[in-house]
């Protein structure tokens, strides 16, 4: 099970920041989402979850004999262990 916190930053450009802070059996992680448009509070976890979903899909997906195509690189989620 795990638990999602998260905080907002309005920003000059209109944006929004998300900080989010996950906590798991397994450890803690930390992260931002750039949000362009005004969204609930529910849509913007659900948007979370399906990130990191995507981001485990991707590292479960290695490998060495099958190589992927690495998946272009998301500049509004940043992910980082605490």
């Amino acid at each position: 099970m795990e638990k999602i916190n998260i905080s907002t930053k309005p920003l000059s450009s209109g944006n929004v920041q998300v900080k989010f802070f996950v906590e798991r059996e397994q450890g803690s992680e930390y992260g931002y989402l750039l949000v362009r448009e005004p969204k609930p509070v529910g849509d913007i976890i659900a948007e979370i979850q399906s990130r990191l979903a995507k981001r485990k899909a991707a590292q479960r997906n290695i490998d060495p004999l099958f190589p992927l195509a690495p998946e272009p690189e998301d500049y509004d989620f940043y992910l980082f262990s605490a």
